[in-house]
């Protein structure tokens, strides 16, 4: 469909999955539910297509119980044994705000001035999940670090990713879910390689370590699209060198 909705019966065809797994991941709590126009009627969109995609990949690829999944997506520890719950709680206490996420409410208007984001945009934002609210009315406001992503997409804009080019919202989720796959994936990294680490030697070494994880990030995205560009101005393979 144009605007991304899709019906349950398009769900199915999108990820491979039958109706009862979709049913029975959103009541297990892995996958929320789709934005209901009537008693049997619900439009799902492309967050719903890219999570189920992720739990079959930590299932199939991974061999991670539901249980486990559901504990490390969206940044969700509620399923993990208490003591790891502690250990992550109090690395968190020790972090800086900016690191530990402190929630910092911006109100709607604010943001809307402030960043020149439309307000659809902005609605749309807030049901992909990219961004955080709470409240109604005028009294509604963003949540978490939403500042520094309107600011980031009113950059999108000023670049040239327009509307007008086909540009919108949408295209950021697969960025938030491979954010979230890797952060499971440095989680379990964390619990079962430094957990036995006291949280005041595990906390200065994740906040060492995440501008370094970033930086490497970046470094194989770039060389990744400069493979790309490289590979479409020169498809040919390399010829093998022979020696005489």
């Amino acid at each position: 469909m144009n605007d991304g909705r899709l019906r349950m019966k398009d769900l199915c065809a999108e990820t491979g999955l039958s109706r009862q797994a979709i049913h029975f991941y959103i009541q297990a709590g892995l996958l929320p539910e789709g934005a209901k126009t009537g008693r049997n009627m619900a439009w799902y969109g492309p967050a719903h297509v890219e999570r189920l995609r992720l739990i079959r990949r930590l299932q199939e690829e991974r061999l991670l119980p539901l249980k486990t999944i559901r504990a490390l997506l969206a940044g969700d520890t509620a399923e993990l044994p208490e003591a790891q719950r502690n250990l992550l709680a109090e690395v968190g206490a020790q972090l800086p705000a900016t690191l530990g996420g402190a929630a910092r409410g911006l109100p709607v208007a604010e943001a809307l001035a402030r960043y020149a984001v439309d307000p659809g945009e902005l609605d749309r934002l807030i049901e992909l999940g990219l961004c955080g609210a709470r409240g109604d009315g005028a009294d509604r406001e963003l949540t978490g670090d939403a500042a520094r992503l309107l600011d980031l997409w009113s950059q999108f804009r000023a670049a040239g990713f327009t509307r007008e080019r086909g540009f919108v919202v949408d295209d950021l989720v697969p960025y938030l879910q491979a954010a979230q796959e890797l952060v499971a994936h440095e989680t379990q990294l964390l619990l079962a390689r430094l957990a036995h680490l006291p949280p005041a030697e595990l906390a200065p070494m994740i906040e060492r370590g995440l501008p370094i994880v970033t930086a490497t990030l970046v470094h194989f995205h770039t060389t990744a699209v400069h493979a790309v560009l490289a590979t479409a101005r020169d498809p040919r393979p390399t010829p093998a060198s022979t020696e005489e």
